[in-house]
């Protein structure tokens, strides 16, 4: 059956209702790194054009292709006549230069290449169509559900299409994985042999402003309007935020940092569990032991609206008693988190010991009792009936 153990209620009671951030965004989300709570959405799944935020997802795929070795940072690569032909935020290469991979992930990040992200799907693929089937394929393995490309610098075209919440979860995804590659994103100038001085800046509107941000791509086209994904770490907490839709870029960096500052100003950080101390017994059956204890697999945190009356829940749901033998660090139950206004979020519960499977006497024990308690019911069941 289910097991439900009610850890806490009401830890925190506070006094003034909180306050949702309102934007003029047509779609957005802003994530909480280390809780994993989504402190505001708005139309977060709607796939819509994404610009050049999509080169994200270019960056996973040479990412990964130098972590598993198919890449080098050193590697020259190719400049196809195709590359070259590419308008709009460009490296200014040229047919028949060969770029180094890292000149090309820096083309991409600061400068907004599109003729370097087509040289980085032309090298991994063959042809960027066939770079962006792959990205397609790879953003569902994912689990970036809203999301299907047609190239890899975010060209508009029929059917390139991603989610505010794909790519949150991107975003997330380069951080924690790549963080040896993440460096880049919060560099903000590159300027690539002889292209005009002028083309060097990076287009991320927050990097100099000193309130922690550190990447990750802005995106524009007449389709999508300005967007933005970013990221800011305050004091340990990071965030990730995302939106498009905005008229100017004037309007794109007003509301990256509205958003920057709600989030560090309008919450507080509590930390619920820690790290493998037990939190409660689950029952076990047919083992050596008759209960077993929980314990987070990690110090589960979350986030608190500073204004606001909340009342936070904790309670471990899991299905038992649990069948022996169990071992140590088994994922077997959920620590399900409950902050007014916000979606639940779940972190695993692992067993504290091991508990081996019971012998004869144990097995016996377990049949008798088992017995008794189906007597016991059928007997109060059927005085219930006279009654």
């Amino acid at each position: 059956m289910n097991r439900v153990a009610s850890l806490f209620t009401a830890l925190f009671l506070l006094v003034l209702p909180a306050h949702a951030f309102e934007t003029t965004a047509r779609s957005a989300i802003v994530l909480d790194v280390g809780t994993d709570q989504t402190l505001m959405e708005k139309n977060a799944d709607m796939a819509l054009p994404p610009a050049s935020m999509s080169k994200l997802m270019t960056l996973n795929m040479v990412f990964e292709a130098l972590d598993d070795g198919r890449l080098s940072l050193d590697r020259p690569l190719p400049v196809s006549a195709h590359a070259a032909s590419f308008g709009g935020s460009t490296m200014f290469l040229q047919e028949g230069d060969r770029p180094t991979v890292e000149d090309l992930i820096r083309g991409v990040i600061v400068l907004s290449g599109n003729d370097a992200s087509v040289v980085l799907g032309e090298a991994l693929a063959g042809t960027e169509s066939a770079f962006a089937q792959q990205m397609t394929i790879r953003a569902q393995e994912l689990g970036m559900t809203s999301s299907t490309f047609a190239n890899a610098s975010g060209w508009p075209a029929a059917g390139h299409r991603m989610s505010m919440r794909d790519l949150a979860v991107l975003a997330k995804r380069l951080i924690t994985v790549f963080p040896h590659y993440y460096g880049y994103f919060a560099e903000t100038e590159f300027q690539y042999e002889d292209s005009p001085p002028a083309n060097r800046f990076n287009r991320n509107p927050l990097l100099k402003l000193n309130i922690g941000a550190d990447g990750l791509k802005t995106g524009h086209t007449q389709e999508a309007g300005f967007g933005l994904v970013g990221s800011a770490q305050q004091n340990g907490r990071r965030i990730i935020f995302v939106f498009t839709g905005l008229e100017t870029a004037a309007q794109r960096a007003q509301e990256a940092e509205r958003l920057t500052n709600w989030a560090f100003n309008q919450f507080v950080e509590r930390q619920l569990a820690e790290q493998g101390v037990v939190l409660a017994q689950a029952e076990v059956w047919m083992g050596e032991a008759a209960k077993v204890g929980m314990a987070a697999t990690s110090d589960v945190k979350a986030l608190i609206p500073v204004l606001g009356r909340a009342g936070v829940q904790a309670k471990i749901n899991y299905v038992g008693p649990l069948e022996a033998p169990i071992q140590a660090g088994d994922e077997i139950a959920q620590l399900i988190v409950t902050v007014p206004g916000f979606p639940d979020v779940a972190h695993p519960l692992a067993a504290t010991e091991t508990v081996p499977a019971g012998g004869f006497v144990v097995r016996v024990r377990t049949a008798a009792l088992s017995l008794f308690r189906q007597l016991t019911g059928r007997l109060q069941t059927e005085a219930g009936a006279f009654f």
